[in-house]
């Protein structure tokens, strides 16, 4: 018998400095089972640093042909596409060439040197490819705090986000890896 996604329900209040938005969002996350607490915490913190009326999460880990998170335009022109983790140049070539505008949120402080070092050069030709890394650090301290039915509040300013859910409060600031 195969393994069922676990849903969150999450309400997520964005105040974003930066960007003026302010705005509740009523999110139902699926993590699938081979998805760590991390990743999917990774997937609300780029949802809330993007956080719009029609930004969206992808159908799920497992979907070829769709990112993390993605922002449609009314024709149906993808205007954003948000990839995590270390992904193939190819998967992002890709996005690129279907997309206004590609984020890649690496995480891994391990892995995401080497997968850097290894692809740096082919990955500077695209111009519409911007690269950040979330520390593990910062991946642990955002997991710690899912739990199911929460009330999460993310206030962004100059870059840094500050995420808040009872009585824990932790700062986030991506480093910029490529713009």
């Amino acid at each position: 018998m195969a393994l069922k996604s676990t849903i969150f329900k999450l309400n997520l209040n964005v105040a974003d400095l930066d960007h003026h938005v302010y705005e509740d969002f009523n999110l139902t996350i699926a993590q699938h089972p081979s998805e760590t607490g991390q990743r999917m915490m990774l997937r609300v913190l780029a949802f809330a640093l993007h956080a719009g009326p029609t930004l969206e999460f992808g159908r799920g880990i497992s979907t070829e042909g769709e990112p993390d998170l993605w922002q449609k335009s009314l024709s149906d022109t993808i205007e954003l596409w948000i990839e995590l983790g270390t992904p193939d140049p190819d998967r992002l070539r890709k996005a690129c060439s279907r997309a206004d505008k590609v984020l890649l949120y690496c995480y891994g402080d391990r892995a995401t040197p080497v997968w850097w070092r290894k692809n740096q050069a082919e990955l500077a030709r695209f111009d519409n490819l911007t690269i950040l890394q979330v520390s593990d650090s910062d991946c642990d301290a955002l997991a710690d705090m899912a739990i199911p039915g929460m009330s999460l509040q993310c206030t962004i300013s100059e870059g840094d986000a500050m995420f808040t859910v009872q009585q824990k409060a932790i700062s986030i600031r991506p480093t910029l890896l490529k713009d």
